[in-house]
């Protein structure tokens, strides 16, 4: 388990965010190597089930414990959360999917992702989501904008919902109806829906224009700590996932463009987010 958080909040300058930034993108490269050779070698994978269709490889694993040595060396006042050995909430806090999109990465299929995010006194600060088998790096820093592989990223400027391309995520600790019930108004809206079983990539693809949004009624925190930074940083609308105990009990997740945010708020029955508060 991680360090709890302290009684005070914690205070980094702005070198401490960009020290933390710069470092994790070194980081982040190590743990893609580890996780494509896992990948390109089916037998090494160790397949397992945590659930109905809630996979487990020995990859996610051990991207994660490497992850946490990493930052226990560079970081050691840092505490680190991960899908697979947990932790607590913290006032510096690395939040980390070793293997988001298991289902995908066990089956061979190039969609999935290394994501990690960094949570300030409650706020996502830097959001990385490396997806090495498709040889694509999204980085993001709060106040900084949004790259991949580099390159300055935006959300599309779609304004048309009859236009748009949707992903809907699935959650199994929610009701069929609450996935099925606004996939069918997006559909009947005009919408184009679809489901590529990454929370982290789907938040990735808004930010970057593929899509114009990503909604799960329900995701856990480290399916969406990076994506959030980026796709925030990118343009996008996001509703308040940020609230309540959300690190540790999760929340449910929209990310839209500008042009079509309403719609799909409705759609999802998503409360539409509050005004910025900084």
């Amino acid at each position: 388990m991680t360090a709890p958080a302290s009684h005070h909040p914690a205070t980094l300058t702005p070198a401490d965010i960009a020290a933390r930034f710069q470092a994790v993108q070194g980081m982040v490269l190590e743990l893609g190597r580890v996780a494509m050779g896992y990948f390109e070698n089916h037998e090494s994978l160790g397949i397992s089930m945590k659930g109905a269709q809630d996979w487990l490889t020995i990859a996610d694993g051990k991207v994660e414990a490497l992850f946490r040595a990493q930052i226990a060396e560079a970081f050691p006042g840092d505490a680190v959360m991960g899908e697979e050995a947990g932790g607590s909430a913290a006032d510096r806090l690395w939040i980390i999917d070793p293997i988001d999109g298991t289902a995908n990465f066990a089956r061979g299929d190039r969609m999935w992702c290394v994501s990690i995010g960094f949570v300030l006194n409650g706020r996502p600060e830097i959001g990385i989501i490396h997806a090495p088998a498709l040889g694509e790096t999204y980085l993001a820093c709060r106040g900084k904008g949004a790259t991949m592989n580099g390159k300055r990223i935006e959300v599309a400027r779609t304004n048309d919902i009859a236009r748009s391309s949707i992903e809907y995520g699935w959650s199994p600790r929610r009701s069929l109806e609450a996935y099925l019930g606004p996939v069918r108004k997006l559909f009947e809206m005009g919408s184009a829906v679809k489901r590529g079983a990454s929370g982290a990539m789907g938040l990735a693809h808004v930010a970057i224009g593929r899509t114009d949004a990503y909604a799960e009624a329900h995701i856990n925190a480290w399916d969406v700590a990076a994506g959030l930074v980026i796709a925030a940083e990118a343009g996008a609308v996001l509703n308040d996932f940020c609230s309540g105990n959300w690190l540790v009990d999760g929340n449910p997740v929209l990310v839209a463009t500008p042009g079509i945010a309403l719609h799909v708020f409705d759609a999802a029955g998503i409360a539409f987010p509050s005004p910025a508060k900084d």
